[in-house]
């Protein structure tokens, strides 16, 4: 099972993004990711960006993965 995790574009480097995910900062592969901004909402699998999302689509998948975590503390 591949688990990807909703992120957002801080700021954009060449082929790197900073993205927000999950409370941290990463640098992000996006070369696959068509036209990113910052701001643009993005599945991020492995370091790299896979796919853009909508917004509310983020805060859905950020809330079930935060429930999901919180099972383990």
């Amino acid at each position: 099972m591949c688990i990807a995790l909703p992120g957002r574009i801080q700021e954009i480097k060449e082929d790197y993004a900073i993205v927000s995910l999950m409370e941290t900062e990463s640098e992000v592969n996006i070369g696959l990711i068509e036209d990113p901004k910052v701001g643009d909402y993005i599945l991020v699998h492995a370091g790299c960006g896979i796919q853009k999302i909508e917004e509310h689509y983020y805060h859905e998948v950020q809330e079930l993965m935060s429930e999901w975590v919180s099972t383990f503390e």
